[in-house]
């Protein structure tokens, strides 16, 4: 057994739950955590499954740092310490959707079915049961100049109930695309526009030819 599995072992008994509670919430099947704790390394789940532990996950995933929060006595004793703060708490899962789907979303969503997305996420953002999250790309988000920042590859939780104002970042749909965007919302008198963060891109006005999917409310990435 690797260190990657006996430290997956060791959270799970920390936090008192089994590997078949853990695959529910991280929305894999168990034979994903079984073999993780017995053969695996590392795993494109391993932030979900740290998020859920409430684990440090540079321990999990390399033995980085100490293991994280609540650490009892007898942790301690065994050598692992806890020297961070508790994390936000989950909040719900969202469904991971295409461009194309993002676009579609009011039309689709009353019989969107969960296999229907790419993948369930965990957040910490409190968002509507209509929430939904898209994975960013290309680099018309990523501003080179510093925050606010959404560069290619992070995915954004989306609320299509959250208000969107002046400056807000939004997905939008315009008349003459299948797939949704991403871009900063201006609103400039009766004008709007479609802002990318990305200076080298233009402006694109808008005028009844886009409509607003819904609000960001949410930029998580990957490790």
């Amino acid at each position: 057994m690797n260190t990657y599995a006996k430290r997956l072992i060791h959270a799970i008994k920390l936090r008192n739950t089994s590997q078949s509670e853990l695959a529910r919430a991280v929305g894999v099947k168990p034979q994903s955590i079984q073999y993780l704790c017995k053969e695996g390394t590392k795993s494109t789940h391993s932030v979900k499954i740290a998020e859920i532990l409430k684990i440090n996950p540079q321990w999990l995933t390399d033995g980085i740092g100490l293991i994280e929060i609540n650490t009892s006595i007898s942790d301690i004793k065994s050598g692992y310490h806890a020297n961070v703060e508790e994390g936000p708490e989950i909040m719900g899962r969202v469904p991971l959707i295409s461009w194309v789907q993002a676009g579609e979303w009011a039309e689709i969503i009353d019989n969107f079915l969960p296999g229907d997305a790419e993948e369930w996420r965990l957040t910490t953002a409190r968002v509507s049961k209509n929430a939904f999250s898209l994975r960013v790309k290309g680099d018309s988000m990523t501003n080179p100049h510093g925050a606010p920042s959404i560069p290619e590859g992070c995915v954004v939780v989306i609320d299509p109930n959250v208000q969107y104002n002046n400056k807000s970042i939004v997905v939008a749909r315009l008349e003459d695309s299948m797939e949704a965007t991403l871009k900063m919302l201006i609103i400039d008198g009766n004008q709007k526009f479609l802002k990318p963060l990305n200076p080298i891109y233009p402006l694109i006005p808008i005028n009844g030819n886009c409509h607003i999917v819904g609000t960001a409310v949410r930029v998580e990435f990957d490790l």
